[in-house]
């Protein structure tokens, strides 16, 4: 009897520990798949052993977002399939799987396709100076059939054109993109650029090479003679503009042109550059005059001074009345050669009357001659003092009886 119950009591023992053992254990998970880089647009699947358990989620998160992707169970291992978005962009995808007793992680690679498909090619500013000092940067972003820049230190080729030279020259990609400054050569021109990186080529860019800043010039003057008629023409010109390159300046650079009276009074004239020369025109003065000439492109460079004088034209005039003295002729005027002066002279009249300016009339000359009416409701009756003034000319008349 005691023996019998020795045996049963051995058996309990032994189904107790076996009871015990078995919720304890919990099952091995592992990662089956040792790939850590993959292509952008490949399929990635990452296969677990260890479960068949269909309810365990992998959580994955890149750059772009994140993600829970469910498992496929197959030949007893649990396959996840990772997203198309996820694989299609270069990076580092991190993922963890969702499973209370186990902590398991870690991360892969997806890297650009080998061959690009396209040349984002950026170049600018599209206008630089010449003369070494100023630069355009040309930017290129090789991109695989995915939009990813292709992988570091890459080879891009860089081409230029400009007048009779080409050149050549090889960057390597860095944080995505490969970049080279192209300094302006001496002469002004349009540089032509392009790109290629692994047979793939891209459009054609222009860079337009400007000329520098003018640097100092003389300036000229053409007139068809020397008298102050008030009616002909001066032309200023300059000497060809040109920069320190000796580039001829830009089309439209502006020239003022500054004129100084013997009373110190100002003129201005202006003109723009066509093949680098600037062209102004400026009125004969009505009266003789001297004038100090001097041109600017303004706040970078200047002309050298000329001077030019100008002759009286009109040496004397005559006065006529008529009409109870109220209608004045002044007249006629003749230019240098004797001839009527052209029209447009400017004559002005000053009526006084014991010191005191009472009326002041302008008129311009039509056919050598000019003609005052004098007003009644202005000029009454009595006695005026006229100052007549024309060509720097003037005539005093005194005394006057108006009736």
């Amino acid at each position: 009897m005691m023996k019998y119950s020795y045996f049963l009591y051995c058996f309990l023992l032994f189904a107790s520990s076996a009871n015990a053992l078995g919720v304890n254990t919990t099952e091995t998970i592992q990662l089956e798949t040792s790939q850590q880089k993959f292509t952008a647009g490949e399929t990635v699947v990452l296969t677990f052993s260890g479960t068949q358990d269909p309810s365990i989620l992998l959580y994955c998160a890149n750059s772009y977002g994140t993600t829970l992707v469910s498992p496929k169970v197959q030949k007893n291992q649990l396959h996840y399939a990772i997203p198309t978005q996820m694989c299609n962009k270069i990076g580092v995808v991190n993922w963890k799987l969702l499973e209370n007793t186990t902590s398991l992680s870690g991360t892969f690679h997806i890297i650009p396709q080998a061959n690009p498909v396209s040349l984002e090619t950026y170049v600018g500013p599209p206008s630089i100076e010449a003369g070494e000092t100023d630069y355009t940067m040309l930017v290129v972003i090789p991109t695989d059939a995915l939009d990813n820049p292709v992988k570091a230190k890459t080879e891009v080729t860089i081409k230029r054109q400009f007048l009779a030279n080409e050149q050549q020259e090889i960057v390597q990609t860095n944080h995505l993109i490969a970049y080279q400054n192209l300094y302006s050569p001496q002469k002004s021109g349009r540089m032509l650029l392009a790109t290629e990186c692994l047979g793939l080529n891209s459009k054609e860019f222009t860079v337009e090479i400007m000329p520098a800043i003018a640097t100092d010039f003389e300036i000229f003057a053409k007139r068809s003679h020397e008298y102050a008629d008030g009616n002909q023409i001066t032309t200023f010109t300059t000497s060809i503009l040109k920069d320190k390159n000796n580039n001829v300046v830009s089309d439209g650079t502006f020239v003022e042109f500054i004129i100084t009276n013997a009373n110190g009074n100002l003129l201005k004239t202006s003109g723009m550059t066509i093949d680098g020369i600037a062209t102004a025109k400026m009125l004969h003065p009505d009266r003789a005059a001297t004038w100090d000439i001097q041109a600017f492109v303004v706040g970078i460079s200047e002309s050298n001074t000329i001077s030019l004088t100008y002759k009286k034209v009109i040496e004397n005039f005559t006065v006529s009345f008529s009409e109870n003295n109220r209608n004045m002729e002044v007249g006629p005027l003749r230019s240098f050669m004797n001839q009527l002066i052209p029209d447009g002279l400017q004559v002005t009249l000053k009526v006084s009357q014991n010191g005191k300016i009472l009326e002041t009339y302008q008129k311009e000359s039509r056919d050598g001659f000019v003609n005052f009416q004098l007003n009644p409701n202005s000029c009454s009756n009595g006695n005026y003092d006229f100052e007549i003034t024309t060509a720097g000319i003037t005539k005093t008349i005194q005394n006057k009886k108006l009736w």
